[in-house]
């Protein structure tokens, strides 16, 4: 079969009650049998989970009221150029890291200038932390989590780099640094037809320039984002 790409791959987390993390104040996860085969011939269950519950998208309506909600973006706000930011090292020495400009001119130093409204996905390393206490931290730990600094958002911004439709990905619980209980980064980024990519999985397998990356999964009417099957398209 002919396809204008190379390599499917899934950039999502198993959502699973057993292992998911929830962040703090979300509701709970539950998935209940409701039908067996050998009971009703047919097997069913009912799940119950937060919108941005294990990896999962977010529509401007997150942060702002006058936002678009999920059922109001365009198919191609869920289709987007991606590239990867490796940053893993910086985030295993400082759970508080705040990606800085000068780390995606350096990336761009190496693989040339961010495609304008493009999923801007910076790996931190959290993605190998899903399951365990550590992804939301535990003891002097718990809140803290690497993100986008403000300033680096501000630039995205003012030089078109993160457009009118564009997103910022992550494998953590959001693309704010955890200390942030003002979301600042998230706020900057829900405008117009921008969007976030969250508690992202498998990021090994994404290549760090020419890949694109589609968001699946329904969209709830008037929905603040979902949970989501997110894949790479790799050339």
């Amino acid at each position: 079969m002919n396809r204008p790409f190379g390599r499917l791959v899934s950039l999502s987390h198993i959502h699973d009650p057993a292992t998911t993390p929830l962040f703090p104040g979300d509701p709970e996860f539950r998935v209940d049998t409701v039908a067996t085969i050998a009971d009703d011939g047919y097997y069913l269950r009912t799940v119950r989970q937060g919108e941005h519950t294990g990896t999962h998208w977010g529509a401007p309506i997150h942060f702002h009221a006058d936002g678009l909600a999920a059922d109001e973006l365009d198919p191609e706000d869920l289709l987007l150029p991606a590239v990867k930011i490796d940053l893993r090292a910086q985030c295993a020495a400082d759970r508080d890291y705040a990606i800085t400009v000068a780390d995606l001119r350096d990336w761009e130093s190496r693989h040339g200038r961010i495609p304008d409204c493009s999923a801007i996905v910076a790996w931190t390393g959290w993605d190998a932390k899903w399951g365990s206490p550590d992804f939301l931290g535990i003891g002097e730990s718990a809140g803290h989590q690497p993100g986008f600094a403000v300033d680096t958002v501000e630039w995205l911004l003012r030089t078109g780099r993160l457009g009118r439709r564009g997103a910022l990905g992550i494998d953590t619980f959001g693309p704010d640094v955890g200390t942030d209980g003002g979301y600042t980064v998230s706020r900057l980024l829900y405008r117009d037809h921008r969007i976030s990519l969250e508690c992202l999985a498998g990021l090994a397998e994404l290549p760090h320039t020419g890949a694109w990356i589609l968001v699946g999964g329904p969209r709830y009417r008037a929905g603040s984002g979902g949970p989501a099957t997110i894949f790479g398209l790799l050339p």
